[in-house]
């Protein structure tokens, strides 16, 4: 064997680890993955905890006025200096990691001082990341994703760009207190000055990267979908989106570029603190949502549904129906197609209540009577909000009968069980056709989440969707994805071929006769819970119009 020979075989032999992190609202977390994508390595820095002196409760800190949610900007670079220690100390071995990627918490921003740029060239290996950055932020306290102060900037947007549906059209959704453009809007109009003297306006996942890559990095399409101000049909950004938002704007931000993209090596610094290898790869950084979706393998066609405390669906969209509930984002894995997201208040909380009435709080009692039942339920159909939902926007519990009769209650605890479990899942295929989705030959729904146990439910899960479910453990799944991703961002090609090796579990499939019962009760609910909507909007206006006298 020549030189040349060997050299090829040791290459081929090297250990190729690739690591993710995730900035989330409370912690920040780290998982290395080999080639085979087995968890070699994880590590986590709890904010509230390993950094009490910035008296963050639940990673941020909320405003006297209640509507005012930030996190302390440097507090994220400290934790990321405790956590790369914390790694090392886990074994992990960086001169082996081929690539990184990672995720933040979506609609965060981070407004970097002019020269910091520069600064992010020079950073001494030497010294920790906080000290050299602790001038370097023009604001330095974040808006995140919980603050809801911006109700007037997006009745400002909306009105600039002519109306809510436009600018869903545009941007993949209406106006939203946390979007990111939004809060840069705010800011312009109340502290100018400080606007001015911001040099580049990032993500929080943009942020992240950029102190990796040494220098200010892109956002991606996918993160960039959740500012209200990206053109989510030409992927660039709208500029009559950013000229009503503040002046300037594209500039601050930079282009955009898809979620896989290269951005190049790893900053010296890095290479010389922690001895990672000088060609490691810097892949474009997102947001958690479509992180998410990496993490749990969706493939086109594709629906995920994660059944927590709230209930949440991912859909995969080759061609999207943006509307004024849900949002559209770019797809984090094909910068061709979309992804959708769905948020429903009313999820395992809800599910819990029913349990509680009318099978004593045994979840063995509640399932025997939820398989008892028919499906079809004789009929009947029902709505349960015990909060108020996010879609939608409702709140009450609604039952009717087979002909579409309002009923008090259900004739039986057994009717009641599986009016709950098929009017939550009738509601989220209705939401999701609502935006461009349709069960197809190769569909498969993605179950994951506490509820994602039952098999009992996730039958009447694939019967609403006429589709087989399948489980995965996906835990820390936007981390999780982050791995996959940096791995997909460095081989190129489609996202399936880099996470082969991930395994999914095949639970139920649909019942023959699924699609002639929920095609015909799809259809009654989407006209039931219209003519609710229709009627409690007919009221709002009512209320309002009495105040404004």
């Amino acid at each position: 064997m020549t030189e040349a020979d060997q050299l090829a075989d040791m290459a081929r032999h090297e250990p190729k680890n690739f690591l993710g992190f995730d900035f989330s609202t409370q912690q920040l977390k780290a998982i290395v993955v080999n080639d085979q994508l087995e968890v070699m390595q994880e590590a986590a820095v709890q904010f509230d905890n390993d950094l009490p002196e910035y008296r963050t409760s639940g990673g941020v800190n909320v405003r006297g006025d209640g509507v005012t949610v930030t996190a302390p900007t440097i507090m994220w670079v400290k934790a990321l200096d405790m956590l790369m220690d914390k790694l090392r100390v886990s074994g992990a071995d960086f001169s082996t990691i081929r690539a990184i990627s990672g995720t933040g918490q979506q609609h965060g921003s981070v407004y970097w001082r002019r020269g910091s740029g520069d600064l992010l060239g020079k950073l001494q290996p030497d010294r920790f990341l906080h000290d050299q950055l602790a001038m370097a932020f023009s604001i330095t306290e974040s808006p995140i994703w919980m603050d809801s102060s911006t109700t007037q900037q997006c009745k400002e947007l909306e009105e600039k760009i002519g109306g809510s549906k436009k600018l869903a059209d545009i941007t993949g959704s209406r106006a939203y207190e946390r979007f990111t453009g939004n809060q840069i809007m705010k800011i312009f109009q109340r502290r100018k000055e400080s606007y001015n003297c911001t040099e580049r306006i990032s993500l929080v996942s943009s942020f992240a990267c950029s102190i990796f890559l040494g220098a200010y990095a892109a956002i991606d399409f996918a993160d960039a979908s959740g500012m209200n101000l990206l053109d989510i049909n030409t992927k660039s950004w709208s500029q009559e989106c950013l000229d009503a938002c503040a002046p300037g704007l594209a500039e601050k931000l930079g282009e955009p570029v898809p979620a896989s993209q290269n951005l190049g090596s790893i900053s010296s610094y890095f290479v010389d603190r922690y001895s990672f290898n000088p060609d490691c790869a810097v892949i474009a950084f997102t947001g958690d949502n479509p992180a998410s979706l990496a993490g749990m393998c969706l493939a086109p066609g594709d629906v995920a549904v994660s059944l927590g405390t709230s209930d949440t669906l991912f859909l995969w969209l080759d061609r999207p129906k943006p509307q004024l509930e849900g949002h559209i984002f770019v797809n984090p894995v094909d910068k061709d197609a979309y992804m959708a997201l769905l948020c429903f208040k009313n999820g395992s909380l809800t599910r819990e209540k029913i349990r509680d009435e009318c099978a004593d709080g045994s979840w063995d009692l509640f399932n025997q009577l939820l398989d008892m039942t028919p499906r079809g339920n004789f009929g009947n159909i029902g709505m349960y909000y015990h909060i108020r939902e996010i879609t939608p926007d409702l709140e009450g519990v609604y039952r009717y009968n087979k002909s579409d009769d309002t009923v008090t209650r259900f004739t039986s605890s057994e009717v009641e069980v599986r009016a709950l479990v098929e009017g939550q899942f009738i509601a989220k295929r209705v939401h999701a056709e609502n935006l461009g989705f349709h069960t197809g030959s190769e569909t498969r729904v993605l179950a994951t989440g506490g509820a994602s146990a039952n098999k009992s439910l996730l039958q009447v899960l694939a019967d609403v969707f006429n589709a087989p479910v399948y489980t995965m453990d996906v835990a820390n799944s936007a981390c999780l994805g982050c791995a996959y991703r940096a791995k997909h961002g460095l081989l190129g090609g489609a996202f399936k071929d880099a996470i082969k090796g991930a395994e999914f579990k095949l639970v139920c499939k649909p019942n023959n006769d699924a699609e002639e019962i929920y095609d015909a009760l799809v259809d009654r609910f989407y006209n039931l819970e219209t003519s609710l909507t229709s009627a409690a909007n007919t009221q709002s206006d009512k209320i309002t119009a009495t105040e404004n006298k």
